[in-house]
């Protein structure tokens, strides 16, 4: 019962800061461009100075080096992950329009956007480095594979574009993780004043991104939550395939409890939020991307203490 209170609580302080963004949506404090604007500054200034204030504070050189080998494990189960939605997607025949959107859906989560709070808030500062193991592999299938799907839905030809996958891949905040990398392995010592900026910088991730969320939730429209044939299958995928799936991958393996305890919470996180604004970019159907955007972020505030009992 004190596992489950605890997850509700961790649950409960995200929520609020959702529901905070929500009423600012519905009031109509911000519009299409303000949601960007926010999207830009959590992607591209408060998370990368969450990630070097993070990784060069609180970790050691050995410590990051030991991490970074246990990337076979989530890259692993985002395989067999794309396997699996490939077959349901024929199996179930989603519509050909939209079949690589949910491909794409079923196989990625929102690792940083939902899964850096909430595992935070469940497991301390002690989780980050796990989660960011977790990120580095997601964005990479994301941006390589999963836009390739997506961009097959459009209009066009899909195509695969090395340049610009591997600039999405390199996107701010793993910069910001490499960076901090880099640093601890040559033992650079970062100035005060600098490492401050860093702190305040970095505090404003998990609220910018949760009041995203809100608004998110808000844009989309509370009348379209509705429960069809393709939307209860991502809902399957996201939460019950993709966390079963990880914890018999990990089960059997010698790492900590809390790695695996983060990746299989990181596993069974909502749809990415970049996936409505990819499907609007190549012409697919973003209107459902941000609908599943929507169900599986509030369908999370329910299944993540579910998990949690379940794995104490």
């Amino acid at each position: 019962m004190e596992i489950f209170l605890t997850s509700i609580s961790g649950i409960l302080v995200i929520l609020g800061m959702i529901l905070v963004g929500f009423v600012m949506g519905e009031k109509g404090w911000f519009d299409d461009k303000s949601r960007g604007l926010i999207a830009k500054m959590v992607t591209q200034i408060a998370l990368p100075c969450y990630m070097l204030y993070t990784i060069t504070q609180r970790f050691t050189a050995a410590d990051l080096l030991k991490m970074l080998p246990e990337l076979r494990f989530p890259a692993l189960s985002m395989v067999i992950l794309f396997g699996i939605a490939t077959a349901v997607a024929r199996i179930f025949a989603v519509r050909k329009d939209r079949r690589g959107l949910f491909i794409s859906m079923f196989f990625n989560s929102n690792t940083i956007f939902v899964g850096l709070p909430i595992n935070q808030a469940l497991f301390g500062d002690a989780s980050i480095p796990y989660v960011l193991i977790y990120y580095m592999c997601n964005t990479t299938f994301f941006w390589t594979l999963g836009t390739y799907l997506i961009q097959r839905d459009g209009e066009g030809e899909a195509e695969f574009d090395l340049k610009t996958s591997l600039n999405k891949i390199f996107s701010p905040p793993l910069m910001g993780f490499i960076i901090g990398l880099i640093i601890v392995i040559i033992h650079i010592q970062l100035p005060t004043f600098l490492t401050s900026d860093l702190q305040y910088l970095g505090s404003l991730t998990t609220p910018l991104s949760m009041i995203f969320i809100g608004l998110s939730v808000s844009n989309a429209g509370v009348k379209q939550l509705v429960l069809k044939k393709d939307q209860v299958l991502i809902l399957l995928g996201r939460f019950v395939v993709a966390p079963v799936l990880m914890a018999a991958i990990v089960y059997w393996s010698s790492l900590p409890t809390l790695m695996k305890q983060v990746f299989i919470i990181q596993s069974a996180m909502p749809v990415m939020t970049n996936a409505p604004v990819v499907a609007k970019l190549y012409g697919a159907d973003s209107d459902y991307a941000a609908i599943m955007v929507t169900e599986t972020t509030l369908a999370t505030m329910i299944v993540i203490p579910i998990l949690m009992v379940l794995m104490a």
